[in-house]
C-alpha cells in the first residue's frame, strides 16, 4: 500500500469515527408516565419513612425451622433456577447488541477454479487462491444500534426484577405453607382430643342407659357425635399430606421431610406495623419496576422502528493476498474498501406500519405499567386492612373460646345431676369445638396477615 493510500485510508478512519461519535439519536427520549400515587395509605395511617418492606425476611419470620425451609426453597427450586438462567440468556443477548457498535472481522480462505467459454470458441481456465480478511461496520447514524442496545439493557433489568419478584413470592408462599400446615396439625390435635372426649361421652351415656337413667335416644346421640367428629380426622390427613406435598414441591426435592413447630401465638401482641411511605412502594415491589423496564424497552423499541426508515451506513475493507497460483499467492497483496448507503426507496409503506404498530406497543406497556402501580397499592391497602383488623377477630375468637369452655363445662355438670338434657350437652360441645378450630384459625389468619402485608410491600428479596 503507498504513502498516500495509507494517508487517505487513515483520514478516512478519523472522519468517519468522528461521524460515528456524532451521530444523532433519532426518537422519544423515554420518561416515566405519571402516576397518581396518594399521599398515605389509608387516612388514619401516620405516614412514616421507615417499613417492614425494607427489614430482611429472616427478622420478619423469627421461626427457625421456617428459615430453613425458605433457604432450602431459595436453594433448590425450580422456579427461581429458571429466573436465575433467563436473567443469563437476557444477559448474553445483551452482548450482542454491545458487539454491533464495533466493526465484525472475518477471515476468508479460498480456492477456486473457473472454466469460461464466451461465445463456444474461446475456453480459458481462470483459477484463483486467496487468503482475506474483512472487516464489516455499520455507523449509527440516526440511534438505531443505541436504541437496540438500550431495548437489550431494559429487558435484562426487567428479568432481574422479575426473578426478585419470583423470590419474594418464594418466601411468601412457603411462609404461608408453613403456616397453614401448622394450623392444620393444631386443628387435628384439636379433633382428636375432641374425639376421646366424644368417646368417654358415649361410654358414660351408654352406663347411664342401661341403669335405666336415660333413654337410648341420649345413647345414639352420644354415638353419631362421635363418628361425626371421627370424619374430621381423614379430611384433615389428606390436607396435611397434600400441604407437606405443595412445600416439597417448592424446595425442589419430592422427598423432603417438613418438619415444623406447634403453632405460636407470639404474632398476636403485634398491633400495628410500619408500612413507610406510599411513594416508596415504586422503587421496592419489583414487579413494578420489571413494569416499568417493559415500558423502557417498549420505547427503544419504538426509536429502532422509527430509525429502521432512514438510511443505513455500512463500511467494508477487505485486505489479504490474492492470485492465480499458489506458488506466488503471498506476492500479490490486494485490498479493497466501500461505503454502502442503503435506505428504503418503496416498501408500501411497511417500515411506516411497523413504526405505528411498535407506538401502540409502547401505549399498551403505559397502560399495564399504570395497572400494575394500581394492582400494587390495591393489594397493599388490602393487606393493611386484614392485618389490622385480625387483632379484633383474635380477641373476639379468644374470648369466644373461653366462654365456650365454660358454658361446656357447666352443662356436663348440670346433665349429671339431671337438670338438662344429653342435647343440650351436645350443643355446649359442638360450640366448643367450633370455638377451638376458629381461635386456631384466628392464630393462623394473624400469620397469613403478616406474610401478606410483608409480600405486598415489597418485602424479601
Amino acid at each position: 500500500m503507498t504513502n498516500l493510500n495509507i494517508k487517505i485510508s487513515g483520514i478516512l478512519l478519523v472522519v468517519l469515527l468522528s461521524l460515528s461519535v456524532g451521530a444523532c439519536k433519532l426518537g422519544q427520549k423515554y420518561s416515566r408516565p405519571n402516576v397518581y400515587v396518594p399521599n398515605k395509605f389509608q387516612p388514619e395511617i401516620i405516614a412514616d419513612t421507615f417499613s417492614i418492606g425494607d427489614m430482611k425476611w429472616w427478622d420478619i419470620y423469627t421461626d427457625t425451622t421456617l428459615q430453613s425451609l425458605i433457604r432450602i426453597t431459595l436453594q433448590n427450586n425450580k422456579e427461581l433456577k429458571i429466573a436465575e438462567a433467563k436473567v443469563k440468556e437476557m444477559a448474553a443477548r445483551k452482548r450482542i447488541d454491545t458487539a454491533n457498535f464495533f466493526p465484525q472481522i472475518n477471515g476468508n480462505v479460498y480456492t477456486q477454479k473457473e472454466a469460461l467459454n464466451y461465445g463456444g470458441d474461446n475456453y480459458k481456465n481462470d483459477p484463483e487462491v486467496g487468503l482475506k480478511a474483512a472487516l464489516s461496520w455499520e455507523i449509527d447514524l440516526w440511534g438505531n444500534l443505541r436504541w437496540a442496545n438500550d431495548e437489550g439493557k431494559a429487558q435484562v433489568l426487567e428479568c432481574i426484577e422479575n426473578q426478585r419478584a419470583v423470590t419474594i413470592s418464594l418466601i411468601a408462599r412457603v411462609a404461608q405453607d408453613y403456616y397453614e400446615l401448622v394450623a392444620l396439625d393444631n386443628e387435628l390435635s384439636i379433633v382428636k382430643q375432641t374425639l376421646k372426649a366424644r368417646k368417654e361421652g358415649v361410654r358414660l351415656a351408654k352406663l347411664r342407659f342401661e341403669g335405666g337413667l336415660t333413654s337410648e335416644t341420649s345413647y345414639q346421640q352420644a354415638q353419631v357425635e362421635y363418628a361425626r367428629t371421627a370424619t374430621h380426622i381423614p379430611v384433615l390427613e389428606r390436607d396435611i399430606s397434600m400441604m407437606e406435598n405443595e412445600i416439597a414441591y417448592l424446595t425442589g426435592d419430592l422427598d423432603f421431610k417438613v418438619k415444623r413447630t406447634k403453632i405460636s401465638k407470639d404474632l398476636i401482641g403485634i398491633e400495628s406495623l410500619p408500612v413507610g411511605l406510599p411513594s416508596t412502594l415504586l422503587e421496592r415491589r419489583p414487579d413494578i419496576k420489571a413494569a416499568e423496564q417493559k415500558l423502557i424497552a417498549a420505547n427503544a423499541a419504538v426509536g429502532v422502528a422509527y430509525t429502521n426508515r432512514f438510511p443505513r451506513l455500512t463500511l467494508t475493507a477487505q485486505y489479504g493476498v490474492e492470485s492465480d497460483e499458489f506458488s506466488n499467492l503471498f506476492k500479490s497483496p490486494m485490498y479493497f474498501l466501500s461505503g454502502a448507503l442503503l435506505g428504503p426507496l418503496f416498501d408500501m409503506g411497511k417500515r411506516q406500519s411497523a413504526y405505528r404498530a411498535q407506538q401502540h406497543v409502547y401505549e399498551q406497556e403505559c397502560y399495564n405499567y399504570e395497572k400494575t402501580v394500581m394492582n400494587a397499592f390495591t393489594e397493599t391497602r388490602n393487606a393493611i386492612v386484614a392485618f389490622n383488623k385480625t387483632k379484633d377477630i383474635y380477641e373476639s375468637m379468644s374470648q369466644l373460646e373461653k366462654s365456650s369452655k365454660t358454658t361446656m363445662e357447666l352443662a356436663q355438670l348440670q346433665y349429671i345431676n339431671g337438670v338438662i338434657g344429653y342435647i343440650d350437652v351436645l350443643d355446649a360441645q359442638r360450640s366448643y369445638f367450633d370455638a377451638q378450630v376458629g381461635l386456631s384459625n384466628a392464630i393462623r389468619d394473624k400469620q397469613l396477615a403478616l406474610v401478606r402485608l410483608y409480600k405486598a410491600l415489597g418485602g424479601g428479596w
